[in-house]
């Protein structure tokens, strides 16, 4: 089979980034990556682009033209990719299928998105309606947060069902912060929370919804930021200047879609389609969850966080709490689980999140990380990356280039 490798990532500080416009994001994006290859835009065969909220929030559609009038890129075929949260691990997705078919032998990843205005600020009640497009029609009507709302309810149903707390949860944010606090490209690099702030009702953290336990704490940010990953198969390796120490081998991928209406679903707690990616992008790896020694997943909400770490098979099912809660996903831990830290501290830039996953894992395995985030001896990597309700799921499997 053809291989693919990654060999190059550049990203944005995640947070604010006040009056750069969507051009200029992806245009930095793209030159920043090139730079990272010592590469020039001609070597690019195709790109896959992610913006998921810019039609609504930038009124800006046609992201690859926006892209194309960077130097170097007209003419080329630069295509757009949206399923919802998972759109930046979709565009991954469609430039490795290039590759693969030959279509390519170089291709682009981009992931970008700018949820807030000039001055930094944001409409969370806009960017509520928004999101809550990828929910089902009939699930929106009474709530003014969809996501939040949706999530809120799972949580409760985690607790109930496993009998596990908001506490033991709020390890999750918990380790977030900690990470963050260590990646200077995270967005809250200099917050620090602890379990007692994650538990105290007062200042910022509230419950989003009223008898349900979701707090403020509990939730990812709202963020600008823009993800680049150059990818190739073997014939672009050779096309590229690129040092064989520079390398990661994209070893096993996988996208899998659950019904998007959450009320119809018996396996909201074990989605069937998550678990079936999961299990593709290990079988296609050639490994299985022991070999995975590091993850990035997509912990929109903490109680999401546990159940990813059960979905990637480091927790048992209902265990994924306690996970967290025993030290269990730490640097230091049995697998480390988003040390970047995750989409509730790192940020959440819609079309970016997907593409800064691999991103993260591929700096991982490069021993690029900041020291104290760094993990030893990694075997394998793995990145899951969802889109709406545990609806749509993009999962990657990473390796270095032994």
């Amino acid at each position: 089979m053809t291989r693919i490798y990654a060999v190059a990532y550049h990203q944005s500080k995640f947070g604010k980034l006040y009056d750069k416009t969507l051009e200029q994001m992806l245009h930095e994006a793209a030159s920043g990556v090139l730079d990272r290859a010592g590469a020039e835009a001609d070597v690019v065969d195709a790109v896959g682009l992610a913006g998921c909220c810019a039609p609504a929030l930038n009124q800006q559609l046609l992201l690859s033209g926006l892209l194309a009038d960077a130097p170097g890129f007209a003419g080329k075929q630069i295509h757009t990719a949206e399923n919802a949260c998972a759109s930046g691990g979709q565009a991954i997705l469609d430039v490795v299928m290039r590759l693969k078919a030959g279509l390519a032998d170089v291709g682009l990843a981009i992931g970008v998105e700018k949820m807030r205005n000039d001055q930094g600020k944001m409409d969370g009640k806009v960017i509520g309606q928004v999101l809550g497009t990828a929910s089902h029609p009939d699930q929106r009507p009474g709530k003014v947060f969809v996501f939040p709302h949706l999530f809120a309810e799972i949580m409760k149903l985690y607790i109930d069902t496993h009998g596990s707390s908001e506490e033991e949860l709020a390890h999750v944010p918990v380790l977030e912060y900690a990470n963050a606090n260590r990646n200077p490209l995270a967005q809250m690099h200099k917050v620090e929370v602890g379990l007692d702030d994650v538990m105290r009702i007062e200042g910022v953290n509230r419950y989003i919804v009223d008898g349900l336990p979701l707090k403020t704490y509990d939730s990812s940010q709202i963020t600008d930021g823009y993800a680049a990953l150059l990818l190739c198969n073997e014939d672009g390796l050779r096309k590229l200047s690129v040092a064989p120490d520079q390398v990661v081998e994209i070893a096993g991928y996988s996208q899998r879609t659950d019904p998007l209406n959450t009320s119809i679903r018996d396996d909201i707690l074990r989605p069937r389609g998550a678990y079936a990616a999961v299990a593709s992008a290990y079988k296609m790896a050639g490994i299985d969850m022991t070999n995975v020694s590091l993850a990035e997943v997509h912990d929109c909400f903490s109680v999401m966080g546990a159940m990813s770490a059960e979905i990637i098979g480091k927790a048992e099912y209902g265990q994924g709490g306690r996970y967290f809660a025993e030290g269990e996903a730490a640097v230091d831990g049995a697998c480390p689980i988003n040390t970047s830290g995750g989409l509730i501290a790192k940020g959440h830039p819609i079309g970016a999140t997907g593409v800064a996953m691999v991103g993260w894992a591929y700096s991982q395995i490069l021993g690029e990380v900041p020291e104290a985030l760094q993990v030893a001896d990694i075997d394998h990597a793995v990145t899951f990356n969802i889109g709406g309700p545990i609806c749509a799921s993009a999962v990657f499997v990473l390796r270095g280039n032994n």
